[in-house]
């Protein structure tokens, strides 16, 4: 690896570190997701979200509205799950309201 000076421009544009000595945090990403869904079918996607991986329902409104608390190992793997909640049939929108990385 080449030596990379260090100055202003080099840590605004990345190339202090290189990819090898990036090192991800231990831990998990966590997310509180606010469902809004059809009422009468909350029953019905309550058990569909609880079945997926690392979902759990924490609070439910008669209303239609969910709360759930996501873990995945990544924010990719919590992007994706909620555009997963987002897309199953009955919801009308799924809205990430709290993010953070829990450590180990």
């Amino acid at each position: 690896m080449a030596q990379t000076t260090f100055n202003r421009r080099a840590l605004i544009t990345g190339r202090v570190l290189a990819a090898e000595r990036i090192v991800p945090p231990p831990g998990a990403e966590i997310a509180s997701i606010i469902v809004q869904a059809r009422p009468e079918r909350l029953a019905e996607l309550e058990a569909a979200i609880a079945a997926l991986p690392g979902c759990e329902i924490h609070a439910r409104d008669a209303r239609g509205k969910l709360v759930v608390v996501a873990e995945a190992p990544d924010a990719g793997s919590l992007g994706t799950m909620l555009n997963t909640i987002q897309s199953l049939q009955h919801v009308y929108s799924a809205a990430l309201v709290f993010h953070a990385i829990e450590t180990t």
